[in-house]
C-alpha cells in the first residue's frame, strides 16, 4: 500500500493518528517516473527543433486511464524546478496532481515574449529583435499543446505562468488568445513595454469583454521600485513620473483597474511582495498564484472526515459534494479525493476501529482508480483485517495482475494458506 501523503495531508491526519510503514508494491514503478524529462519537437513555425521539459506527477502511470491538468511555465529552463518545488509541497489539499511543462525560450527570449516591436527602451536604443509574441503563441497553440496532449495523459484544463517578459506574454495570451488556457499567473509582468501598449489595450478589453471561467493572478516585487531612490515605496510610487518607476507603476495601474471590473467575471487577484526583488519573486508568486487559482480544489470539512462521530452516510454526502465541485470547475468528472487521500483515510479509520468507514474509502479507491494495484492491495488488507480471507485473496490477486509485484504474489500465497 502506498502511504506517501502530501505534507499538508499529513498535518491533518497527525491530529488523530500516526501512520507507519511503507508499501513495497508499486512505489518503484511510480517513482521512477518522478523525474524531469527533456523532450523536443520540430516546429514548422520556427523551422527548427524546439526543446521543452516535462515533470510528471508522482503517481503518473502511462498504462492507467487517469489524465491530468497541465501547467505550462515560460523560461522553463530556469523556472520549472521552482514550479515543481511548489507542486511537490502543496499537492493533495491545495493542488491536484498535474503535469508540468517547462517551455524553452532562451534562444530568442525577448523576441518571443514581447508583444510589439520597439526601437528604444528607457531612453536608449534597443537593438534586440522584438515583437514575436504572436508567432510564439502560434507555436504553443498549434504545435506544443497538441504534441503534449498526444504524447502525455492530459486534460484540457491548462494553466500558463510567465515572469517579467513572460508575464507580459501571459497577460497577452489571456486578452487575445484566452481559448488556450483556463488560468494565468503573471509574475512581475513587463507592462511598461512599448509605452504601456498592452496595458492600454488591457484596460479597453477588460472593460467590455467577458472572461467567465478564467483566472488571473498578478504579482509585483516591491523591494526596489526605483533603482536609484530607496524612498520610493508602493505608497508613493504612483506620484513619481520618472522612467525608473514606470515598470512598477504599470503593474499597479493594471491591477487596480482589473480588480474594479467585476462585470467581466474574471477571477482576479494581485499581490505585492514588499521584500522581494524581480529575481526572487517567482517562488512566492507561483505558490500564491496556484493556491488562489485552485482555491475551489481545497478540501472541504477535513475535521468532519477526521471526527469519529461522523457517519458513513455523512461521508458519502460530503464526497458527492466534492465530486460536484470538481466537475463544475474542471469541466469533467474526477474522483472526489486523490488516491493517496482515499487510501490514507481508509487506513486511518481502520486503525481507529471504524471498519465500515475504512471499507467505504478503500472501495472508492478501487472505484475511482481501477488501474491502481495499490487500491486493490489496500482493499485486500481491509478484508484480511476482518478475517474475510476469500475477498482478501480476490483483491490481492487483482493487485498482482496489475503489478506483477513479488510482494503481491507472496501475499496471495499467504492468504491462500488462511482460507
Amino acid at each position: 500500500m502506498n502511504k506517501i501523503l502530501s505534507s499538508t495531508f499529513k498535518v491533518i491526519l497527525m491530529l488523530l493518528i500516526s501512520f507507519s510503514g511503507y508499501s513495497q508494491s508499486s512505489k518503484g514503478n511510480y517513482y521512477l517516473n518522478h523525474v524531469v524529462k527533456s523532450d523536443s519537437l520540430y516546429s514548422n513555425t520556427f523551422e527548427t527543433h524546439k526543446k521543452f521539459w516535462i515533470q510528471l506527477p508522482e503517481n503518473y502511470n502511462p498504462d492507467s486511464s487517469e489524465k491530468y491538468p497541465v501547467v505550462y511555465i515560460l523560461d522553463g529552463s530556469m523556472l520549472l524546478s521552482t514550479l515543481e518545488t511548489v507542486q511537490s509541497n502543496y499537492w493533495g489539499h491545495y493542488l491536484p496532481h498535474m503535469i508540468l511543462v517547462g517551455i524553452s525560450n532562451q534562444t530568442n527570449r525577448t523576441r518571443d515574449l514581447t508583444t510589439s516591436k520597439i526601437k528604444t527602451r528607457r531612453g536608449s536604443a534597443f537593438k534586440q529583435d522584438t515583437g514575436g509574441a504572436e508567432e510564439f503563441t502560434k507555436y504553443i497553440k498549434t504545435e506544443l499543446i497538441p504534441y503534449i496532449d498526444k504524447n502525455y495523459k492530459t486534460t484540457n484544463y491548462r494553466t500558463l505562468i510567465g515572469h517579467s517578459y513572460g508575464g507580459l506574454f501571459t497577460i497577452n495570451m489571456l486578452l487575445n488568445h484566452s481559448e488556450n488556457f483556463k488560468n494565468y499567473i503573471a509574475i512581475d509582468p513587463s507592462l511598461d513595454w512599448d509605452n504601456q501598449k498592452l496595458l492600454k489595450e488591457a484596460k479597453q478589453k477588460l472593460a467590455i469583454e467577458n472572461f467567465k471561467g478564467k483566472s488571473l493572478f498578478v504579482s509585483l516585487a516591491a523591494e526596489q521600485l526605483h533603482m536609484m531612490d530607496e524612498t520610493i515605496t508602493t505608497e508613493n510610487v504612483m506620484n513619481n513620473t520618472s522612467e525608473f518607476t514606470l515598470f512598477g507603476r504599470s503593474i499597479i495601474e493594471f491591477s487596480r483597474f482589473a480588480e474594479t471590473q467585476n462585470e467581466n467575471q474574471l477571477n482576479f487577484l494581485w499581490k505585492i511582495y514588499p521584500e522581494d526583488l524581480h529575481g526572487t519573486v517567482p517562488l512566492p508568486s507561483i505558490r500564491d498564484g496556484l493556491v488562489f487559482i485552485f482555491k475551489w480544489f481545497q478540501f472541504k470539512n477535513p475535521p468532519k472526515y477526521n471526527n469519529p462521530e461522523t457517519t458513513v452516510d455523512e461521508i458519502k454526502e460530503m464526497l458527492n459534494e466534492q465530486t460536484n465541485i470538481y466537475a463544475k470547475n474542471f469541466g469533467y468528472t474526477v474522483p472526489p479525493m486523490l488516491e493517496e487521500m482515499l487510501n490514507g483515510y481508509g487506513y486511518m479509520n481502520l486503525q481507529m476501529g471504524q471498519p465500515q468507514k475504512a471499507k467505504l474509502f478503500f472501495e472508492m479507491g478501487v472505484k475511482y482508480y481501477p488501474d491502481s494495484a495499490n487500491a486493490y492491495d489496500s482493499l485486500s488488507e481491509y478484508y484480511e483485517s476482518q478475517e474475510d480471507y476469500k475477498n482478501a485473496l480476490k483483491f490481492i490477486t487483482k493487485a498482482y495482475e496489475l503489478s506483477g509485484s513479488v510482494n503481491h504474489k507472496q501475499r496471495m500465497i499467504d492468504l491462500k494458506s488462511k482460507e
